[in-house]
């Protein structure tokens, strides 16, 4: 990703924005997780419930040093063996650092470390972790490329961050439990 793209989506985010911009395997809708009212753009845009929460991505482990507090060293080596990359898993919250509109009516966090250079930029020069959900209303297939978030969005989303999507397009994602050490789902 290029510099004045970086700074423009930034740039965004930090005014309150929503960006699309790709991901690992699909394009993502993105905003500044504890920003609640870009956040509830976000919900909207997706026609999404607040209660089903959503996930927030990172460029490394610092940037959601708060969340690591409660695990073992057992659970912080697992989650270094599986980011960056393509696994979410869903982290207790003790001290609530994460507002409610993000984790929704659930009491862990859905986290993920990407692997994928557009996205670790675009938190580095963030500065933290950023929300990323599919670019799609919720009844539609997620955005596989930068026409289909135009079709979906037009001039809803506040900018379009250009890049091309990470190799995982074909592989599953799954989200897996901390607290349980078992899969959640796939998503």
């Amino acid at each position: 990703m290029n510099f004045w793209h970086l700074n423009q989506a930034v740039r965004v985010l930090h005014n309150g924005g929503v960006i699309a911009y790709p991901t690992e395997a699909v394009w993502g809708l993105g905003c500044d997780p504890f920003d609640p009212d870009a956040v509830e753009r976000l919900l909207r845009l997706k026609r999404r419930p607040m209660h089903k929460g959503l996930i927030l991505v990172a460029a490394d482990l610092s940037q959601i040093r708060p969340l690591l507090a409660g695990l073992d060293a057992q659970q912080r080596q697992q989650l270094a063996e599986t980011w960056p990359g393509p696994v979410t898993w869903l982290l207790p919250d003790p001290a609530n650092w994460v507002p409610a509109w993000v984790k929704g009516s659930h009491g862990s966090v859905a986290v993920r470390v990407s692997n994928h250079p557009g996205v670790r930029a675009l938190c580095d020069a963030f500065g933290g972790p950023v929300v990323s959900t599919s670019a799609n209303p919720s009844t539609a297939q997620p955005a596989k490329s930068r026409m289909k978030v135009s079709a979906y969005f037009g001039c809803r989303v506040d900018y379009i961050v250009p890049g091309k999507l990470g190799g995982s397009s074909g592989q599953p994602r799954f989200v897996i439990s901390a607290a349980t050490n078992s899969y959640a789902s796939k998503c």
